[in-house]
C-alpha cells in the first residue's frame, strides 16, 4: 500500500476514478450442476456442494491467486521462526447465522472433532499437529510435531470449514437436521432449496465485514443439460456460468454475446490437472517404455487448442505450474509418434488391444477419448472406448478394473496436500478413485515425498520436489495431459466476481452488480 504514495498525483486520481465504488443490491443468478446432494461442506465436498456451501461456511484463511494467505475468520496470524507454532487471531464480532457468537471453541470443535471424523484430507493434515489450544475466545494455537511448511495452505474454506459447536456437539453429524438448512458464518445465509429447480441464499445482514456482502440474493439454478444451460445464459435467465457448466465448444460463441466476459481465474488453489491412469499392475502398462511411448503418442496441444478452445496449459509432469515448488525439470514428452513407435519396438509390444475409460462428464471428454484413441492407434496401440456413467467410472477406477482411464484431480494448494497422494505407495488402496489408482510404487519417490513434506524452510522443499519431479517424469506412472482451464462466463456488469484462488465458491462476498 505504501508504494501508492510514490505515484504522481494526477495518475493517482486517474486510478481512483477508474475504481468505481461498489454498490449494494440486486440478485445474482448462477448455474449449479449437477444438483448437489447437500451443501453442508463439512460432510459433502464435491464441486457443486462447494460452489454453494462456500458462501455459507468459512475457514480461517482465504488465498490470493499466488496462494498467499489472506484473512477470513482469522484476521491475523503468526508463525514461529522454527515453523512449529501457528497462532491465529480471530475476527471480532463474528456470529453464526442463528445469531450465536462464533468463538475459538467452534474452531477447536471443528478441527479436533467434527472434521477428524468426517474428512480424510483433514485427518492427513492434522497428523502433523501435536496439539491445538485456545488460550481465549479469539485465539487458536496449533503446535506441530515437526515443521510442515504446507500447513499454512491447509486452511481453505473446503479443507477446514468451521462449523457451529452448539449445533453439532453430541449429535449424529451425518443426520443432523442442520445439514438440510446449514448454519455458517459466511456472507450468505441459506434461505430455500426447491429440489430440481434452484437453491437460494440471502445476504447475511450481520456479517462481520461492514458493508459486505453487496448482493442481496443468490440463486443457483439446476438445469440438467449443457445445451439448456447455455440457452439460460443467452436468454438472461442466468448471469454466471461457472467453469465446466457448458460444453467447451459453446464458450467461444457465448463469449461474443453483448455484456459478456470470461476469466480463467479462480482455479489456482484447486489447480485441476488431468491425466490418463495407466494401470501399472497390468502388462503392457507395467513397462516404463510403454508408458513413455503413450506420452510421446499423445497430441496434447491438439487437445488444448481444439477440444479445450485454447484454455489451460499442457502439463509437464505431476505438479501443476500454479502450485509452489513446480519446476520444469526432467524429461519432456513432445508429440513424437516416431519415438513412441521406437519405444514400443524396443520393449517388444505385441499389439495387445486395450480398453480406454473416458470421464463421463460430457461431450468434450468423449471427444478427447476419441482423439486419444486415434493418437494411440497411429503408433500401433489399438484401444476400445468403454463408456460408462459416473458411478461406473468410480467403481472401475477405485477397484482397479481398467487399462487406461481419464481423470483429473485437484492439487489443493501444495504438493504435500494434493499431489503426493497420487504417487506414494502408502496411498495404494482399493475403494478410492482419487488416490494412487495406477498402483505405482517406488521407495525412492516415497522417501522424497515424505522428506519434502516436512523439510524446512521452503528452499529445502524445492530441492526435494525437483528430485521427485525428475524421477516421476522418467517413470511416467500416469500420462499427464493438461492443466485444465475452466473459464467462468458472466455478465460484465458483475464486478469483482473472482477475488480468491478458489474462485466463485469463495469470492461472492466481494462481488457487486454495476447498475
Amino acid at each position: 500500500m505504501r508504494r501508492l504514495l510514490s505515484i504522481p498525483f494526477a495518475l493517482a486520481l486517474t486510478v481512483s476514478a477508474a475504481l468505481a465504488d461498489p454498490v449494494s443490491g440486486g440478485k445474482l443468478d448462477l448455474i449449479v450442476q449437477p444438483e448437489p446432494p447437500s451443501v453442508m461442506i463439512g460432510i459433502t465436498t464435491n464441486g457443486p456442494a462447494l460452489l454453494v456451501g462456500g458462501n455459507i461456511y468459512e475457514s480461517l484463511l482465504r488465498y490470493d491467486e499466488n496462494l498467499k494467505p489472506m484473512p477470513s475468520l482469522a484476521k491475523s496470524w503468526d508463525i514461529s521462526e522454527d515453523g512449529l507454532t501457528y497462532t491465529f487471531h480471530l475476527q471480532d464480532g463474528v456470529k453464526w447465522h442463528d445469531g450465536k457468537p462464533m468463538t475459538s471453541a467452534d474452531v477447536m470443535f471443528s478441527v479436533e472433532d467434527f472434521l477428524m471424523k468426517l474428512q480424510p484430507r483433514h485427518r492427513n493434515l492434522m497428523s502433523h499437529v501435536a496439539k491445538v489450544e485456545a488460550p481465549d475466545d479469539h485465539t487458536v494455537v496449533f503446535t506441530l510435531k515437526e515443521p510442515f511448511e504446507a500447513f499454512i495452505r491447509g486452511f481453505a474454506f473446503y479443507t477446514m470449514p468451521i462449523v457451529p459447536k452448539h449445533i453439532y456437539e453430541g449429535t449424529d453429524y451425518q443426520t443432523n437436521p442442520a445439514n438440510e438448512k446449514p448454519i455458517g458464518t459466511g456472507p450468505y445465509k441459506f434461505a430455500e432449496w426447491k429440489r430440481g429447480s434452484y437453491i437460494k441464499l440471502v445476504k447475511n445482514e450481520d456479517y462481520y465485514l461492514p458493508g459486505k456482502p453487496y448482493i442481496d440474493e443468490l440463486y443457483y439454478h439446476v438445469i440438467p443439460d449443457a445445451a439448456s444451460r447455455a440457452v439460460a445464459y443467452e436468454t438472461g435467465q442466468v448471469s454466471v456460468l461457472p467453469g465446466g457448466s457448458v460444453e467447451n465448444f459453446d464458450i467461444p460463441r457465448l463469449s461474443k454475446l453483448d455484456n459478456t466476459c470470461t476469466t480463467e481465474k479462480g482455479w489456482e488453489y484447486f489447480a485441476p490437472l488431468s491425466w490418463l491412469w495407466l494401470n501399472n499392475r497390468k502388462p503392457p502398462m507395467d513397462n516404463v517404455k510403454f508408458r513413455q511411448a503413450v506420452m510421446f503418442a499423445l497430441d496434447r496441444n491438439f487437445a488444448k487448442d481444439v477440444l479445450w478452445n485454447g484454455y489451460g496449459k499442457v502439463a509437464t509432469g505431476p505438479i501443476s505450474s500454479k502450485l509452489p515448488f513446480y519446476d520444469d525439470v526432467g524429461p519432456s514428452y513432445p508429440h513424437d509418434p516416431a519415438k513412441a513407435k521406437a519405444l514400443l519396438k524396443e520393449m517388444g509390444y505385441d499389439g495387445k488391444p486395450l480398453k480406454l475409460l473416458p470421464l463421463p462428464y460430457g461431450e468434450t471428454w468423449q471427444r478427447w477419448a476419441e482423439a486419444v484413441k486415434q493418437n494411440l492407434a497411429e503408433v500401433g496401440i489399438p484401444v476400445e472406448i468403454e463408456s460408462t456413467d459416473v458411478a461406473g467410472w468410480n467403481q472401475k477406477t477405485s477397484q482397479w478394473d481398467y487399462d487406461i482411464a481419464f481423470t483429473y484431480l485437484y492439487q489443493n494448494g501444495d504438493p504435500a496436500i494434493g499431489v503426493d497422494r497420487n504417487y506414494k505407495s502408502s496411498q495404494i488402496a482399493k475403494g478410492n478413485p482419487f488416490n494412487n489408482v495406477e498402483g505405482y510404487s517406488n521407495p525412492e519417490v516415497d522417501k522424497l515425498f515424505d522428506e519434502a513434506a516436512v523439510a524446512f524452510p521452503a528452499a529445502k522443499r524445492q530441492e526435494l520436489y525437483d528430485k521427485v519431479q525428475v524421477k516421476l517424469r522418467e517413470d511416467v506412472p500416469v500420462a499427464w495431459l493438461l492443466e485444465l482451464g475452466f473459464p467462468t462466463t458472466y455478465r460484465c456488469n458483475v464486478e469483482n466476481l473472482i477475488s480468491t484462488a478458489s474462485g466463485l465458491p469463495n469470492s461472492l462476498r466481494d462481488a457487486w452488480i454495476k447498475k
